[in-house]
């Protein structure tokens, strides 16, 4: 769940974004905020909205790094690269081009695809993970209410795992999840 800051719903600058990671039953197990990159972070948050570049530190509930996501600049295709703790590769995620759909393949370190994620054109909130052509899990935009859906972007997604799903990959649809917030649901005016 995205976490909103008073400044933001009144004036629309937009600040760093700050989420909370919960398990099914409500108990918060991470936290994920995007970093401070100086002027440079602050003037690309005005300007380029949901195409900036940005990176987000992941933390379990004592602070420590447990991942990092970063999105490098790009003018069309969004990729988000996934390293742990230490700062080794974990893998990416990268947006395809597609005409009637919204699709995003997920690497591991080594570049191989290991799961495509795809969400229907008409049903702007829902995203399918397939892993060798069969479903393995879900990605879902959910409804926040009335008023914070409409005097803010800040959003709440939950993340549906399948049973045979390993870790490293649910690290990945996790990101991936993020990644779609920035390209989709983010303030992109």
């Amino acid at each position: 769940m995205q976490q909103k800051e008073l400044l933001e719903i009144f004036t629309d600058f937009e600040t760093k974004n700050r989420y909370a990671i919960r398990l099914p039953e409500g108990h918060e197990v991470l936290y994920a905020a995007e970093t401070g990159k100086g002027l440079w972070g602050t003037l690309a948050r005005q300007f380029f909205k949901n195409r900036r570049p940005f990176e987000l530190c992941v933390m379990n509930p004592a602070g420590g790094v447990v991942f990092t996501f970063q999105r490098r600049w790009t003018w069309f295709f969004a990729e988000l690269h996934v390293r742990d703790a230490a700062g080794m590769p974990l893998g990416r995620i990268t947006q395809r081009f597609t005409i009637l759909r919204r699709r995003f393949s997920v690497y591991d370190a080594a570049g191989r695809e290991l799961a495509t994620i795809e969400g229907p054109l008409f049903r702007p909130w829902t995203f399918h993970v397939t892993v060798g052509g069969r479903p393995a899990g879900k990605i879902s935009k959910r409804w926040s209410g009335f008023l914070r859906e409409a005097f803010s972007d800040a959003d709440t997604f939950g993340v549906e795992f399948g049973p045979g799903m390993d870790p490293p990959l649910r690290t990945l649809v996790l990101a991936a999840t993020f990644l779609i917030d920035f390209v989709y649901f983010e303030d992109a005016s």
